[in-house]
């Protein structure tokens, strides 16, 4: 695809002219706000189903985004989404935010009862003889198509369908995640919430750990060489999960503290049978050396994992295998508005959608896999809770807690842009200015390169972008 003409891009406001300054005014200007919704959200690929929501032929989801709505719907030959709207007034055939199945009646307009199949075609039209036969061409009855395609146990749509496909766009991450399992993994719980900030404010609260010694306290002091290794000091960044000062029992008494830890704060991040494994594994013989010890012992505990709950019916893959094979992070980030969590055979997942320039919609997932004797009814629809509810695990609550401030913050007198640590806040700058290169209209072939190095960029340096 050729380079866009420079002359041809579009001028935009408050653009990142400095990778380590970002504007305030992108959190909460109507003007800038309007031109990600006409320049960004109608190209990218949008998370907007879990696979499990779309099991049986006929499962339909409704998703939709800055009033453009769509059904993603398991027909015969697999996932398809279709623009959610009547080919004859324009009414929506789906309700909003709606599920359930529809293999035998198929898609019914609720104003005048025209009628489609899972494959989008019109079979019903009522009082057709009051129509001219070109008003009535099958193919132009039907609904129209919208691109659709699944990775990581999702169903990921996108409106542009000049667009590089979604493994183009994200890259080897995908595949990495799946091989770790995510495409199995089924939903535990699902909560959503409003939250009073903008959307790339409560995303970008997520792209580093740096804010873990304040905001989560509870980790920071059960495990203060590590973060303090990561965040505190002059060490390249690498963290430690040790304490020289403790003996080795102590050391791994201090790890399974911190899992549980994990656990309470967001359960997929660790999930509660991961633990229990661990809890048996407290007293297994190790090297002296903590150094050494400590990494063997999670070694262990993976392995425990993996066979323990394989015995029970658990379709797990070999954990220690694919962290060497098929590395990531703690927190990877699918452009533009999905995090996966992974760390052992579980995870936890959000998505945020912009609701306005100050408010979002902000869900989280906990995802782990279940046998089949564990009978598991898929979760078809979020708890919605209020921001500030006291329902929510400790770690989002905690984030919840920074988020709406920040956003009132960047309203300040003399607050022109967030300075960011090129060498721990890298993200935030990265994913800005790819933001950036949408709205100029830059080359998506370019974009989809610039939008790859995403992957494993949490607590990352800047990058350099030819956008």
């Amino acid at each position: 695809m050729a380079d866009a003409d420079p002359a041809s891009l579009h001028q935009i406001p408050f653009a990142v002219t400095d990778p380590e300054r970002i504007p305030s005014k992108r959190y909460y200007d109507e003007d800038f706000y309007k031109l990600e919704n006409e320049k960004l959200w109608p190209h990218v690929w949008q998370m907007a189903a879990r696979l499990e929501q779309l099991e049986n032929v006929g499962d339909w989801v409704e998703y939709s985004n800055l009033g453009k709505s769509v059904i993603v719907v398991r027909a015969k030959e697999g996932i398809k989404a279709f623009h959610n709207a009547c080919r004859h007034r324009g009414v929506p055939v789906a309700a909003p935010g709606g599920a359930g199945n529809c293999k035998s009646a198929g898609f019914i307009c609720p104003f005048h009862g025209w009628r489609w199949n899972l494959e989008g075609e019109n079979t019903f039209v009522y009082g057709k003889h009051f129509f001219s036969e070109e008003q009535l061409e099958q193919g132009d009855l039907a609904l129209r198509g919208c691109r659709v395609e699944t990775a990581i146990g999702c169903a990921f749509i996108n409106f542009d369908d000049d667009a590089p496909s979604l493994r183009d766009s994200i890259g080897p991450m995908l595949e990495k995640l799946e091989m770790r399992g995510m495409d199995k993994q089924r939903a535990e719980w699902w909560y959503a919430t409003k939250l009073p900030a903008n959307w790339k404010t409560a995303m970008e609260a997520f792209m580093e750990g740096y804010h873990v010694m304040r905001t989560h306290p509870q980790l920071q002091r059960m495990l203060p060489q590590l973060y303090n290794t990561l965040y505190g000091m002059d060490t390249g960044g690498i963290g430690l999960p040790i304490n020289p000062s403790l003996s080795v029992r102590e050391n791994v008494h201090a790890q399974y503290e911190h899992m549980k830890l994990l656990n309470e704060g967001m359960a997929g991040m660790l999930h509660q049978k991961e633990v229990d494994i661990a809890g048996q594994l407290l007293e297994v013989d190790l090297p002296e050396d903590p150094a050494v010890a400590i990494p063997m012992w999670y070694g262990i505990v993976q392995h425990q994992v993996v066979e323990q709950l394989r015995a029970r019916g658990e379709d797990i893959p070999d954990l220690n295998a694919v962290a060497q094979s098929h590395p990531v992070q703690a927190v990877e980030f699918i452009f533009p508005h999905y995090f996966v969590l992974p760390t052992m055979s579980s995870a936890s997942a959000y998505r945020i959608r912009p609701l306005g320039p100050e408010e979002c919609l902000f869900e989280l997932w906990s995802l782990t896999n279940f046998a089949e004797s564990d009978n598991h009814q898929t979760v078809s629809e979020p708890t919605m809770l209020p921001y500030d509810s006291e329902d929510f695990p400790t770690i989002p609550k905690q984030d919840y807690s920074n988020i709406p401030i920040q956003q009132q913050g960047l309203h300040a007198e003399g607050f022109d842009f967030m300075r960011l640590g090129k060498g721990i806040e890298g993200m935030i700058s990265n994913y800005n200015r790819i933001i950036d290169g949408h709205l100029r209209g830059a080359d998506p072939d370019k974009l989809a390169e610039a939008t790859q190095t995403l992957a494993h960029n949490f607590d990352g340096q800047i990058m350099e972008y030819d956008l």
